[in-house]
């Protein structure tokens, strides 16, 4: 009885934790089906309408972005982001809604009006399952690229240190240059003597021979 017992426990986690991984698979449908409810008259009208093309009902008008449904085996869910968009008397157009309609719960996330209601019904066209799990483990491993930045802000933070003594103040020695250009000074002062000397003596020479 004890082995039978422990493969009942085995099979109910697996069983438990399959809906969880079901969960994140989703269909991509490119058509959305609403329904309109025009309150004068008191018709409900189904359509469809192709993701990222406009149908107008009444005087709305209605884009859907986006239309998910869930495989067979997961629970049924069915939700699309659409726009809705209001064109007045004027033709002037003017955004009413712009989120998520879901098609369990229509009355919490449908486009109420005062003329017109519009509400999602369902998604189809789509065959490809989405998986979502595996977007969830390809995000994992950021955390193991996180610490190899983590040791190089700390190898960052001694080589600041090691900058502070930089060898600017040795960039001073260039000075000793204006020494040089008053070498040629004293070297002026002599020329000037000599050719003075030799102007006196021959004047006096050409007075004694006269």
């Amino acid at each position: 009885m004890k082995p039978t017992l422990a493969a009942g426990a085995l099979a109910a986690l697996v069983a438990l934790s399959a809906p969880d991984a079901a969960l994140a698979d989703k269909i991509s449908n490119p058509i959305a089906v609403f329904d309109g409810l025009d309150k004068i008259t008191g018709r409900i009208i189904s359509f469809e309408v192709a993701v990222n093309e406009t149908v107008q009902f009444g005087a709305l008008q209605i884009t859907p972005r986006v239309c998910y449904s869930r495989p067979p085996t997961d629970a049924p869910q069915t939700d699309a982001f659409a726009q809705v968009d209001e064109i007045d008397e004027q033709k002037a157009v003017k955004r009413i809604f712009s989120g998520w309609m879901f098609a369990d719960s229509p009355g919490l996330h449908g486009v109420e009006h005062p003329i017109f209601d519009i509400w999602l019904t369902a998604c189809k066209g789509g065959t490809v399952v989405i998986h979502d799990a595996p977007m969830a483990e390809a995000s994992a491993p950021n955390p193991d690229e996180s610490p190899p930045t983590d040791p190089g802000a700390d190898a960052g933070s001694p080589e600041q240190p090691a900058q502070a003594p930089a060898p600017a103040p040795k960039k001073k020695k260039p000075k000793p240059p204006p020494t040089v250009a008053a070498t040629p000074a004293p070297d002026a002062e002599p020329t000037t003597p000599f050719d003075a000397a030799p102007n006196p003596s021959s004047n006096t020479g050409n007075a004694r021979a006269r």
